[in-house]
C-alpha cells in the first residue's frame, strides 16, 4: 500500500545520515492515513468513504462553528499559553483542581511532551502490542527500552503479562484504554492489580483517547477515579480529537496526579502548543452534550451492525468500545486495503509484527459503513 510519506529507504544518502541521532535513525515514519483528495486522484474514484484514521462522521457541534468565527477576529494576537479558560471549564466538569491540568496539540504531543520531560536513555517502558504507534516511537526517540505487551490471542489485555513485564527501571507504563487499534478495554479488577503493581517510581500513562465512546458502557470504570485512588503517579489522556469531531484542530488534555509533572512537562512543551481558535472550539464543544451523546449512539448502533456483518462473512471482530473495529482478514492486509482503496474505501491496514493480517476500520456514516461492507464482500467470505 502506497504511503502519503516515504519511508526510510526511499531516502537517499545524506549528510544527515552521520548526523542524526542513533534512536533517531532507526525510528519508523509514522502511518498518517490516506487523504480523500489522495485517493481520489490516485485511484479514480468519485465517492471515498475515509474509514482510516476514526474521525466522527456527525463532524462538530454547531456550537463549535459559532465559536470559531466569534473567536477569528483575534488570530493575529498569541493564544492563551495556559489555556485559562478550558482549564476552568474542564475543572469544574472533572471536578479536578485547574494546575493538574495540561494541554497539548492534540493528546498525541502530550506523549511526546512526557517522554522528553521523562525518559533518558536506558530507562525501560512497558506497553502493549499492537499499539499505538507513538506509544513505542516517542519513547524510542528518547533512547528508552520498549517493553511491548502483546494481547491475548483473543484480543484482551494480558494483565498477568503486564505486571510480569514491570521492574526496577520501569520508568513508565502507557497504555491506551480502549485499545487502540483493538478497541477492547480494561476490566475494573485487572485494572486494579495493575494499579497495584505498578512501583511508586513508575509513571502510568493511561491514554483514553477513545473515552467518550467507552463511557457509553455503564460498566466501563471511572479511570481518572482510580488512579487517584491507587495513589501512583499518572497521567490520564484524553482528546477533543475524535467524539468532539475537532481532529483538524488538533486540541487535547492530560490530568496528572501532581502539579509538580504539568510543571516540568510546561518546561518542555513549546510556549504556544494549542492554538487560539482550537481552545474556543473545545469549550463550545463541552457546550454541547446532546451533539456529544448523538455522536456516540450513532457509533454504538453502526458498531454493532458491522461487527454482526463481519461475524456473517467469517471474520471475528474485537469486540471494540471505540469508534472503529479490528480484525484478522487471514490474508495480507495491505492487498485487502488496496483492494479497498481502488474503491473507493480507506482503512487502516496493520503493519506491526504479527498483527500484518489485520485491519482497523473506523464507524464512519451508515452509507460509508455500507460501502466498505459491499467491498469487502467482493473479497469472499473466508469462513
Amino acid at each position: 500500500m502506497e504511503s502519503m510519506l516515504s519511508n526510510n529507504a526511499a531516502v537517499g544518502a545524506s549528510i544527515f545520515d552521520r548526523m542524526v541521532r542513533p534512536e533517531v535513525g532507526h525510528l519508523p515514519n509514522y502511518n498518517a492515513g490516506l487523504s480523500i483528495d489522495h485517493v481520489r486522484n490516485k485511484y479514480h474514484v468519485e465517492r471515498v468513504a475515509k474509514l482510516g484514521s476514526n474521525e466522527n462522521p456527525l463532524g462538530a457541534s454547531l456550537a463549535v462553528d459559532a465559536a470559531i468565527r466569534h473567536a477569528s477576529g483575534a488570530i493575529a494576537l498569541y493564544p492563551d499559553s495556559a489555556c485559562s479558560a478550558l482549564r476552568s471549564v474542564l475543572a469544574a466538569q472533572l471536578d479536578v483542581a485547574p494546575e493538574n491540568f495540561v494541554f497539548g496539540n492534540g493528546s498525541e504531543d502530550l506523549i511526546a511532551i512526557v517522554t522528553r520531560t521523562l525518559l533518558s536513555a536506558g530507562d525501560e517502558v512497558v506497553t502493549m502490542i499492537p499499539s499505538f504507534g507513538l506509544h513505542i516511537t516517542y519513547p524510542e526517540s528518547m533512547g528508552a527500552l520498549v517493553h511491548a505487551v502483546p494481547l491475548t490471542p483473543e484480543y484482551a489485555m494480558d494483565v498477568d503479562a503486564l505486571i510480569a513485564a514491570l521492574n526496577d527501571k520501569t520508568k513508565m507504563l502507557i497504555i491506551s484504554n480502549p485499545s487502540n487499534p483493538v478497541g477492547v478495554t480494561m476490566p475494573l479488577a485487572d485494572m486494579r492489580r495493575l494499579f497495584g503493581a505498578v512501583s511508586p517510581d513508575t509513571l502510568i500513562v493511561w491514554d483514553e483517547a477513545y473515552y467518550e465512546y467507552a463511557a457509553a458502557d455503564p460498566d466501563y470504570p471511572d479511570s481518572l477515579a482510580e488512579l487517584n485512588a491507587s495513589q501512583r503517579p499518572y497521567l490520564l489522556l484524553r482528546t477533543f480529537s475524535k467524539a468532539y469531531s475537532l481532529a483538524g484542530l488538533r486540541i487535547g488534555y492530560g490530568v496528572s496526579s501532581d502539579p509538580a509533572l504539568v510543571d516540568y512537562m510546561g518546561r518542555i512543551r513549546t510556549p504556544f502548543n494549542v492554538n487560539h481558535l482550537a481552545q474556543h472550539a473545545a469549550i463550545a464543544a463541552l457546550s454541547d452534550p446532546a451533539h456529544l451523546q448523538a455522536g456516540v449512539q450513532h457509533v454504538v448502533a453502526e458498531r454493532a451492525r458491522m461487527r454482526a456483518a463481519l461475524k456473517a462473512m467469517g471474520y471475528q471482530p474485537a469486540l471494540s468500545a471505540a469508534n472503529f473495529l479490528f480484525f484478522d482478514t487471514r490474508r495480507d492486509a495491505s492487498k485487502v486495503a488496496e483492494h479497498l482503496l481502488a474503491r473507493g474505501v480507506i482503512v487502516k491496514p496493520w503493519r506491526e509484527k504479527s498483527y500484518t493480517g489485520c485491519i482497523r476500520v473506523s464507524i464512519g456514516s451508515k452509507d460509508d459503513n455500507d460501502l466498505f461492507l459491499e467491498v469487502l464482500t467482493q473479497l469472499g467470505n473466508v469462513a
